[in-house]
């Protein structure tokens, strides 16, 4: 049964999260982890996720925006905190709060140049994403003025494209343009790895590894065993039993049709939850220890589970279907609605209810 009214919940296990956080420290080590704190933690709530992770050792974090920064600053005052576009236009007030802003382009370098400050900024290499960063050649042109200014990165960055794909030319190409890059740079420490970049090896790390969605249950090595725990578990409540008398289509669209004598349970959960709409007639649930397809278009708040298989007496209302979680894994989601699970997690809805298990 699900706590209190709730028609979903979504459990957040910090337990979990700790030991996922000791999981990728033994694997990048000697490798720092810095933990990587974007979009609200990933979803899942930035301040007591971050509270926890920092009891458990971390020190050091990644964020996307300047308003991220800041609240992590107001959570973590003392931590190191880095912002991936922190020099956007808002260096200066990364100065101001003690964050470290990710310098991207080399306007923003000559900015941070010009201001004088001995404060720490770190520099991003685009070696192949083709997203953010300088190229290796606007870099050698950059070394060459930073000869005469003083400007010396804190730490310099990159970002692998093609990560969860282990045999992908571009991983090795990446590396290669980052070593050519980091040599110009003697004595600056790296950061290389994000969650499956730390599992391609150790010349993929760098100094400081980047884990996101591996803290967090998702899987960093592809299609390989996930070595992290499940962290997220939502749950739904069944509102309603059906026992169908004669034939019947299911939901808007009359998308699926079952036949008489077929169970339906209707759920308390939908896409403004943050369950992708494409999941109809494609997703699964758990419930009662069995599998159970999700019959029909998912609605705004709610979804029907084909419970045929549990038999009359195999479900009741008010018990707790799980959407997601260890038996609902996210890749297994994220793969029936043709997306990724970051976007499985960072959708995850504030009307949610959320019931967090450990301390933070």
């Amino acid at each position: 049964m699900l706590d209190g009214n709730a028609p979903a919940v979504l459990e957040i296990n910090l337990d979990a999260l700790a030991a996922n956080y000791a999981r990728v420290s033994a694997e990048a080590a000697p490798a720092r982890v810095a933990a990587v704190l974007k979009a609200n933690a990933y979803g899942l709530g930035v301040r007591t996720v971050a509270l926890r992770l920092a009891a458990e050792g971390c020190a050091e974090f990644f964020v996307s925006s300047l308003a991220e920064g800041l609240e992590l600053r107001k959570v973590l005052p003392k931590a190191c905190v880095y912002v991936l576009e922190g020099g956007a236009g808002s260096a200066q007030d990364c100065r101001a709060a003690g964050l470290v802003p990710v310098l991207n382009t080399a306007a923003e370098v000559a900015e941070w140049m010009r201001a004088g400050s001995a404060a720490p900024a770190a520099l991003q290499v685009d070696t192949g994403m083709t997203r953010a960063g300088l190229d290796p050649e606007e870099i050698e042109a950059l070394q060459g003025h930073g000869d005469r200014s003083g400007f010396r990165p804190s730490l310099l960055i990159t970002h692998l494209a093609c990560a969860d794909e282990p045999e992908h030319p571009l991983n090795r190409l990446q590396i290669e343009r980052f070593a050519a890059v980091s040599a110009r740079f003697p004595g600056v420490p790296t950061s290389i790895g994000n969650s499956s970049g730390i599992w391609l090896g150790p010349q993929f790390r760098g100094d400081v590894v980047r884990p996101g969605l591996a803290l967090y249950g998702g899987n960093p090595q592809g299609r390989a065993a996930n070595p992290m725990q499940s962290v997220v578990r939502l749950t739904a409540r069944v509102l309603q039993l059906r026992v169908l008398r004669q034939p019947a289509s299911i939901g808007y669209g009359a998308t699926a049709a079952r036949s008489a004598g077929s169970i339906i349970a209707t759920v308390g959960a939908g896409y403004a939850d943050g369950l992708p709409r494409a999941l109809g007639n494609r997703g699964n649930a758990y419930l009662n220890g069995q599998r159970v397809p999700i019959v029909g278009r998912v609605s705004m708040d709610l979804m029907t589970l084909d419970v045929t298989a549990l038999g009359l007496n195999g479900c009741a209302v008010g018990d707790a279907a799980e959407l997601l979680g260890p038996d609902v894994p996210l890749e297994t989601v994220a793969d029936a609605a043709g997306t990724v699970v970051y976007e499985i997690l960072t959708q995850l809805s504030e009307r949610l209810a959320r019931r967090y298990i450990g301390a933070p």
